[in-house]
């Protein structure tokens, strides 16, 4: 039976009569209405005047349809399909249970597209009861978890064997490392001197190449037009009301006390708040966090997802689990820390319209609101202004793959879930979907707008999170490297060789830069001639060429990165680059053990340290109001 309408009065009328709203808010919420292109119920909950529970409450009074609270009355989770999860979602629409021989069926959508499946999968003999809609999504959170939870650690290991780290090594490679191992050590033994010499030659080689790549990259990086750059006109032309809904995932774990700074800076977020679709996604053993989330009164457009424990317990395979409950037709991943400019998904926006079809990811930049706290947020903030500024814009131009930064990176919804989401065994996600993405003949764009984050002050904290990165790209390089034919075939000359450099390269750098630096120290202090057989002359000229023009380019291009963000205090600090290397090498080194005897694992970085506020945080308008 479909329920109408009966009532004389309207349904903002009927949330004036109840108390809920006054008639000034009313008057305020057709306006916005009428900018966002939103249903007022939308408009009202977006703006948290009134609790989800007592707006549907209302909605049911005005279509003369009977509530139910589902923590009340619990559902009948045997009549859910799982094959039909996703359009429960899409449609807020369950069967809810049968009550005389009829079948019950709540729904959270009196929209047309609603209807009409409800109609197609339950027929029309069936009685209609309203519910909230997060009493839907937890309902399904809960009957279906084990499935949602299985599709999102195997999804993409049964989909693209090929292209998941679930196996750290092949057969293969095991075999190929085990013989260049054996035969180095052969030749090690029969010809020690030739060797090292050779190792020298080797590493003054990769080092050569690499400063020039990298002096490739900052030169064509640094280009002003490299950009696409959104201007404030194509911003206001941007008409609010044809805005499309915009998932936002913000997975977190343990971090209560940075929940408020990234809930301030969402509400700041230049965009109609009925069309935000954010996602807070927690583990359900998290409970400080999800009681955190709880007791900000968060608005309508916040939802907790609790994510079940499984192994592996990342980052990715969270965000995986989260996608099944996303709405939205673009989607952006912010972390905890996160203030992004409050214009980026609006200009991530233009950026998707003004680019090529195959531009299916947008990457905004990364840096830090706390740069000044000490040497080591100094030094964090002078490496991703080159990262971000510099060398990321430049593979955009040169067609190099992207390794994506951690957030926001902003995709078009449809084609994330086309090339396999990610990959929830690599602990550097972002830079494996930047690699697929572009094998897959898709591209990565670069957008001026800049997420400010945290950076971590700590050493050990330090430490954990750049171990993890470098153990990403390790397990990034060895999935692409298990058939360097394909890879070379898909990705190109560029995209193959620029892999090699910049991912390869990174992670060669990190373990080659100690030996190089020891053997100099090792000469500078001793002034020995025991080495002197080992460097031949061209060794001796090219590792001097790197030891003086390689370090002094990149010690220069710090100080631009610095320059370029008017961080004029910092430009100083550049000159102390290569103690910064050196822990990078730490890093690199705990990265390799635990590729070897915990791959999987996620060394969790903790937020919130810094004694820095960047801006006064935003509290809700309604404190009181409950999502």
């Amino acid at each position: 039976m479909l329920y109408n309408s009966k009532k004389k009065l309207r349904l903002g009328e009927i949330l004036i009569k109840n108390g809920l709203i006054s008639p000034v808010q009313l008057e305020e919420a057709l306006v916005i209405q009428k900018d966002w292109g939103s249903r007022l119920g939308d408009v009202i909950m977006a703006r948290g005047w009134v609790t989800s529970k007592k707006f549907y409450h209302t909605l049911a009074e005005h279509f003369d349809m009977p509530f139910v609270d589902f923590y009340k009355e619990p559902a009948e989770p045997t009549l859910l399909k799982s094959a039909l999860y996703g359009q429960y979602l899409e449609h807020l629409v369950v069967p809810y249970k049968h009550h005389e021989g009829r079948l019950m069926v709540a729904i959270a959508d009196i929209g047309d597209a609603s209807m009409q499946f409800a109609e197609n999968e339950f027929g029309r003999d069936v009685d209609y009861v309203m519910t909230s809609k997060f009493d839907i999504i937890w309902h399904l959170q809960a009957c279906g978890k084990e499935f949602f939870n299985h599709t999102a650690v195997h999804a993409l290991s049964f989909a693209r064997p090929k292209q998941s780290a679930k196996q750290v090594f092949t057969v293969q490679q095991l075999i190929q490392i085990g013989l260049i191992l054996s035969a180095m050590f052969g030749i090690f033994v029969y010809w020690p001197t030739a060797s090292l010499i050779a190792l020298n030659i080797f590493a003054g080689l990769f080092f050569l190449i690499n400063y020039f790549f990298k002096a490739t990259l900052a030169w064509v990086g640094s280009h002003r037009k490299v950009d696409m750059r959104i201007t404030d006109r194509m911003l206001a032309n941007l008409d609010d009301a044809s805005l499309p809904l915009y998932t936002v995932l913000v997975p977190m774990y343990k971090e209560a006390k940075t929940l408020p700074i990234i809930a301030a800076s969402l509400r700041k977020l230049d965009y109609p708040k009925s069309k935000l679709d954010v996602k807070l996604v927690l583990e359900e053993d998290d409970q400080e966090t999800i009681q955190a989330a709880k007791d900000l009164g968060l608005e309508s457009f916040f939802e907790i997802i609790r994510v079940p424990h499984s192994l592996p317990k990342t980052k990715p395979k969270a965000c995986n689990y989260a996608l099944n409950f996303a709405r939205g037709k673009f989607l952006t991943i912010y972390d905890a820390e996160d203030k992004p400019e409050p214009q980026q998904l609006k200009k991530a926006l233009i950026t998707f319209a003004q680019s090529a079809e195959d531009v299916i990811c947008v990457q905004a930049r990364l840096n830090y609101f706390n740069s000044t706290e000490n040497w080591m947020t100094r030094m964090f903030t002078l490496e991703y202004s080159i990262w971000f500024d510099y060398f990321l814009p430049g593979l955009d131009i040169l067609r190099i793959p992207i390794p994506l930064g951690g957030t926001s990176n902003h995709f078009k919804m449809d084609k994330l879930r086309e090339i396999g989401l990610w990959d929830p065994y690599n602990v550097t996600e972002d830079a494996d979907l930047g690699m697929r993405i572009t094998q897959l003949g898709y591209r990565v764009g670069v957008v001026n707008s800049t997420t400010y984050e945290e950076a971590t002050g700590a050493l050990g904290n330090w430490i954990r999170q750049r171990s993890r990165w470098v153990k990403g790209y390790m397990q990034t390089y060895l999935v692409y490297m298990r058939h360097p034919i394909d890879t070379y075939r898909t990705l190109g000359h560029a995209g193959f060789w620029g892999f090699q450099m910049f991912v390869g390269g990174t992670i060669m750098t990190t373990l080659l830069l100690p030996f190089m630096y020891g053997m100099y120290f090792f000469w500078l202090i001793t002034q020995t001639m025991a080495l002197d057989s080992y460097f031949p002359p061209i060794v001796l000229y090219m590792s001097l060429f790197n030891l003086l023009m390689g370090n002094g380019f990149f010690i220069y291009v710090y100080m631009l990165g610095a320059f370029k963000r008017h961080n004029y205090t910092l430009i100083p600090y550049a000159l102390t680059a290569p103690f910064y290397w050196m822990l990078l090498s730490l890093a690199g080194y705990k990265a390799l053990w635990q590729l070897v005897f915990n791959p999987f694992y996620w060394e969790k970085t903790t937020h919130g340290l810094t004694h820095f506020v960047h801006e006064e945080l935003d509290l809700p308008e309604n404190q009181n109001a409950k999502t």
